[in-house]
């Protein structure tokens, strides 16, 4: 059996073409899937309020991406400017852009400091005051209860945004020890309950 089987399984199971292009963008299954689920990340972000991409401020110049230099305040510039063009696309088509990652990514640079990795590296997205990040970005027009995360992952902190369908965002970092797994590939969360806060 290769790696892309279950996509076939999932056709004769009667899933739709969106759910198999989804489990092919992700590279597993959905039956292979532990994950954090909305009722975990709403409580995780009960306590932040959302923020709009024009009012993002920070001053520091910064390095990422294998020591490039680029000012956070041209970064602030392109993140507004991609929000507003995402924006501007959903209401002119009623679809959305699909650069949900890119934008989660780019929000954490400025609100949280995330020094981004090299393109293509495995493991983790960047660092945040010298720890591996993993940033999970939830779009609005995420239609399932699952946020994936990759248990191979070398990654010692989750960062998870969430973009509105107002295009505001929020995001809250959360140390892995926090996130359990099974069996498998995949890392879930423990519930408040469950951890006990």
């Amino acid at each position: 059996m290769s790696d892309w089987d279950f996509l076939h399984e999932m056709h004769d199971q009667g899933f739709s073409a969106r759910d198999i292009a989804d489990a092919a963008a992700v590279g597993y299954a959905p039956w292979d899937a532990p994950y954090l689920s909305t009722e975990w990340v709403d409580a995780e972000l009960a306590d932040r309020s959302p923020t709009s991409a024009t009012s993002l401020r920070q001053e520091a110049q910064v390095r990422s991406r294998a020591g490039f230099p680029y000012s956070v305040l041209e970064q602030i510039e392109i993140f507004e400017d991609l929000v507003n063009c995402a924006e501007r696309h959903f209401k002119n088509t009623g679809r959305y852009l699909q650069v949900w990652g890119e934008l989660g990514e780019i929000y954490a640079e400025i609100e949280f400091g995330l020094r981004r990795h090299g393109t293509h590296k495995a493991g983790s997205d960047g660092t945040i005051d010298g720890k591996k990040v993993e940033v999970k970005t939830v779009s609005p027009e995420k239609g399932n209860d699952r946020v994936l995360v990759k248990r191979q992952g070398d990654f010692e902190q989750l960062l998870i945004v969430r973009i509105d369908e107002n295009f505001q965002f929020t995001g809250k970092l959360i140390d892995r020890s926090r996130l359990m797994g099974g069996g498998g590939r995949f890392l879930r969360a423990r519930t408040r309950e469950a951890d006990g806060h």
